[in-house]
């Protein structure tokens, strides 16, 4: 597929069959994707950026992660971005490494993440920015914030039991969606042989 390939350095991605990858999407370089992820219409995922040793880092994408439309997902030479199971990555968001997104993290529409380390079950707000800073587990970044160094996130809330239902609501209609489109895809196979 003309979506999906090779680096400068001849890196191909790894995509598991289970997967649903949009073909408006691009997937270039070393970029490894486990079971069970949907990623959006105009999304890129792109490992391509030589370290000082040559190589290039990885985007390694894991189990169940949804990623929306237009999403972009990138890192600095030889630097890599890790997204942890289950995570949620609104339309427009943006990730640049290295980097990396514990499980269960949900990241709303435009918010973006540059450099920055992200606990499990973290919450960032519709435009929030998260950058140079680590986030503990269970930290709720609200709407519009901008967190620049570690002591900005100090006096962050906790998301609520509440919050916690509302991302597995999405992860739920996301994961739906995802079987929808696969089953779509099996039938028109079907139809094509």
């Amino acid at each position: 597929m003309e979506n999906i390939r090779l680096n400068i350095v001849g890196d191909y991605p790894k995509i598991s069959p289970k997967s649903l990858i949009d073909p408006s999407a691009q997937i270039i370089g070393k970029v490894e994707i486990e079971e069970d992820v949907f990623i959006g219409p105009l999304s890129v995922i792109r490992a391509d950026r030589r370290g000082e040793d040559g190589k290039v880092g990885p985007i390694r994408i894991k189990r169940g992660v949804n990623i929306h439309d237009g999403v972009v997902i990138h890192s600095s030479p030889g630097s890599s971005v890790v997204i942890g199971t289950d995570t949620v990555i609104g339309h427009g968001v943006t990730i640049y490494g290295p980097c990396t997104i514990g499980k269960d993290s949900f990241l709303a529409i435009r918010s973006l993440v540059y450099r920055a380390t992200l606990g499990e079950n973290v919450w960032l707000g519709v435009g929030a920015m998260v950058a140079r800073a680590t986030l503990a587990s269970f930290t709720k970044v609200p709407m519009g914030s901008i967190i620049q160094k570690d002591v900005d996130a100090f006096d962050l809330s906790l998301i609520t039991e509440r919050d916690k239902e509302y991302m597995a609501e999405v992860r739920k209609a996301n994961a739906q969606l995802r079987q929808e489109y696969l089953e779509l895809r099996r039938k028109a196979e079907a139809l094509a042989r």
